[in-house]
């Protein structure tokens, strides 16, 4: 049945168009983490900065969300994606060519992380609403996660490619900008193959009428989570594993350099092994269609994810290494997966576009956790951040458990 559901979503050609667009945008993302990373590590050998990095991509989520999420519901979506692609693939080939000239500098990741930020931020909100509206009703969670085993299929292979041509390229120069250059120029390529894949769409995106101007939505939309239990638990659960989950993301660059001595090409690897235990994840989760107690699950898998963490911590050398970011790429892929793919059927359709951009602006607060992480990293080391990190995960889920009615909510009746 799981196997068949997912050929059913795959054989919808505006889904299958949305699909393969946002699996271009997707490897274009992911090799874009492991090459910045590593350059911005390589310049500057400081775990602050790599967060300084991520705060300016992070801070238009929390600035613009909202307003993509009024976008995605009173706009058609597709231009408003095809749009985005277009402008990232611009701004791509703008830093391409500054890497290449050698004339790079620290600020230059400020700025692009904030551009492509903000561009995110407004059109996210439209490519998450369009899949309900391709597939039919039954099809939501399977089309979702493999919206998600698309990422997680680019975090293992394009995190590897990139590592892989920067070592093949670099020769053993680890500053290598020539390398990392063509890895920019191959994203600049894959944000264009996904505008043009965006662009064939039949469908334009429904358009819901306003009720009032733009803040008058946003508001509105505040009022129907807190009106909807099952909508505020799931986003209180959305919110706790982007605070302390993911700063091993970010400081991933700095434990591989510091704690397990690897090199660009072994970096790429820890990424694709989360890649690799998510994409596992997705697509289990893509057959749980008729799963019982969604939201007990949900709950059970953030509480699995943050101890996978603190265990990647502890890690002493490239295998165990490996061996534990895989565990968190399976955890945290089921959970995401459950959790976006529930999200998606309690919310009515007229409301999507503005209740995923919550979810986006929430996401948007990650540095309030990666923040004190990085001092952490920096004061004591990589390796007590990330136990830390996993640490604080598990307990801020079972104080929301005893604390949040609304989690409580979940945990009995989703």
């Amino acid at each position: 049945m799981a196997s068949r559901d997912l050929f059913r979503a795959l054989e919808i050609p505006d889904y299958r168009l949305l699909f393969f667009g946002s699996l271009a945008a997707s490897f274009a993302m992911n090799m874009q983490i492991m090459a910045r990373g590593w350059l911005v590590y390589q310049l500057t050998g400081s775990e602050m900065d790599l967060s300084y990095v991520t705060l300016s991509f992070m801070i238009p989520t929390v600035l613009f969300s909202l307003w993509g999420g009024v976008l995605a519901d009173s706009y058609p979506k597709r231009p408003l994606i095809v749009i985005g692609q277009t402008l990232n693939a611009l701004a791509t080939l703008a830093m391409a060519i500054i890497i290449y000239t050698e004339r790079v500098t620290f600020s230059d990741f400020i700025w692009f992380g904030f551009f492509n930020g903000t561009v995110l931020a407004l059109s996210m909100p439209a490519r998450q609403a369009f899949v309900p509206e391709l597939v039919p009703d039954r099809l939501i969670l399977t089309a979702t996660s493999l919206n998600t085993s698309g990422w997680n299929f680019a975090r293992i292979v394009g995190p590897a490619l990139a590592g892989m041509l920067i070592a093949f390229v670099a020769d053993g120069d680890e500053r290598s900008y020539f390398g990392v250059a063509v890895v920019y120029f191959v994203m600049f390529s894959l944000y264009l193959v996904s505008a043009v894949s965006m662009g064939l769409l039949s469908r334009r995106g429904e358009v819901h009428p306003r009720n009032g101007n733009a803040l008058g939505e946003v508001l509105g939309a505040f009022r129907y989570i807190r009106a909807n239990p099952p909508v505020l638990g799931l986003l209180v659960l959305s919110v706790i594993p982007f605070l302390f989950g993911m700063p091993l993301n970010t400081l991933l660059p700095a434990f591989n350099h510091d704690i397990l001595g690897g090199g660009a090409d072994d970096l790429g690897y820890l990424i694709s092994a989360m890649g690799t235990g998510a994409i596992i994840g997705s697509l289990y989760t893509a057959g749980l269609e008729g799963l019982k107690r969604k939201g007990f699950w949900v709950v059970v898998t953030c509480i699995g994810w943050g101890l996978a963490t603190s265990a990647f911590g502890l890690a002493g050398s490239v295998v165990i290494g490996l061996i534990a970011i895989l565990v968190v790429g399976l955890l945290s892929s089921v959970n995401s997966s459950l959790n976006r793919g529930v999200l998606q059927v309690q919310v009515e359709p007229a409301m999507r576009g503005k209740i995923l951009s919550i979810d986006m602006m929430s996401h948007g607060l990650m540095p309030l956790g990666l923040m004190p992480i990085s001092y952490i990293a920096e004061t004591w080391g990589v390796s007590v951040a990330l136990v830390a990190s996993g640490a604080f995960f598990v307990l801020l889920v079972l104080l929301s458990m005893v604390l949040v009615p609304a989690v409580k909510h979940i945990l009995r009746s989703v």
